[in-house]
């Protein structure tokens, strides 16, 4: 059975989302919504990069696609700075009775016990009214650090801790208002950014420690956070902007789910903009990935390296994020109807797009 799917947004992951679809025979592209008038009327191949037209053309026009009755809704948009937008639209579709992947906001992952009810009570009574279901997820947080360390652990005889890193070089992800605005590069050491305000970083990532922690059959007594940045040795330049002598260039955090007055579940951000920033801070294997260490009996480490067919790492990041939710669309439509976890779905593959 062919699923209809309607693509919201075309940004960083989105246009990855809509060459998703396009690649899986058991979807249909049913229709884009934009919020840049500039791309209204032009054909989602074109806004994709995919350099053949698909047939769809983009709109701003959110009821006539929630009224062409689609199967689900791959959300993409931006949430970092717009949650309550993103929360209302979330509500909308599922209300409308469509079903939802999404990439934002990440807190809805995994959340109770995370964030008060008042942010998850109406999308659960939204999907509940509708008969439909949310997925959140992505590659981080998503498949990096929920499914990725918990098929790790099923070799272990004992485990200590898991411990999730993203060891990345940022400097090509294009995106100003997050690196400048949302992760403070390029600004003063003594200003706090956005996330780094307290609480942010545990509201953006502690259900990822949280989900591992119940992955494993366990609750955790605490979430504590930690961050360490250092200054650019000297201006240089990365597409997004002027880096200035002294200012943040690289970027250290921690997520730590606490068991017994110990580390457990560790989510855990090295992020750089120049590769020879931080040198005694963990390296990546490659131009950078993902990296799950279990510490116990045995110790393992498994590193996740990422290169997408331009040679750029932070493309291949991007279209992760994709295609995690694209190829979840048919295990999100069969479930029961509500706010979906990693650990309610069955095992999501690539089925269908190994081609002879």
């Amino acid at each position: 059975m062919t699923l209809r799917v309607v693509q919201w947004s075309t940004g960083n992951v989105g246009r990855h989302a809509i060459a998703g679809i396009a690649a899986r025979p058991d979807l249909e592209l049913a229709g884009v919504w934009v919020s840049d008038p500039a791309k209204v009327g032009r054909d989602a191949g074109e806004l994709a990069g995919l350099g053949h037209d698909l047939g769809v053309t983009a709109t701003n026009d959110a009821d006539a696609l929630l009224a062409l009755r689609p199967d689900c809704v791959v959300y993409t948009a931006m949430a970092d700075d717009r949650i309550n937008e993103a929360l209302d639209d979330l509500c909308r579709i599922l209300r409308a009775g469509v079903n939802v992947v999404s990439s934002s906001p990440v807190f809805l992952q995994f959340p109770d016990g995370v964030v008060p009810k008042e942010l998850t009570d109406p999308i659960r009574e939204a999907a509940a009214e509708g008969g439909a279901s949310l997925w959140v997820n992505g590659i981080d947080p998503g498949f990096a650090n929920d499914w990725l360390p918990l098929v790790l652990t099923s070799v272990c005889e004992r485990i200590d801790e898991v411990r999730c890193l993203e060891i990345l070089d940022y400097s090509t992800y294009d995106n100003r208002k997050v690196l400048f605005d949302i992760m403070g590069f390029g600004s003063p050491l003594e200003q706090k950014p956005l996330l780094l305000q307290p609480g942010v970083l545990t509201l953006a990532w502690g259900s990822v420690v949280r989900q591992l922690a119940a992955g494993l059959g366990v609750e955790l007594d605490s979430v504590e956070e930690r961050y360490e940045r250092l200054p650019a040795p000297e201006t240089f330049e990365i597409p997004s902007g002027t880096i200035e002598k002294g200012t943040a260039a690289a970027l250290r955090f921690e997520i730590r789910g606490m068991l017994g007055g110990k580390p457990a579940c560790v989510l855990e951000h090295v992020t750089r903009l120049r590769p020879d920033l931080g040198p005694d801070w963990p390296q990546p294997l490659g131009q950078g990935g993902y990296r799950v260490e279990v510490t116990g009996e045995p110790n393992y480490t498994l590193d996740l390296r990422m290169l997408g067919t331009d040679g750029d790492h932070n493309t291949a990041g991007l279209k992760a994020t994709a295609m995690r939710l694209v190829n979840a669309v048919a295990a999100v439509v069969a479930a029961e109807p509500g706010l979906l976890t990693g650990l309610d779905l069955p095992l999501v593959t690539g089925r269908g797009l190994l081609r002879r």
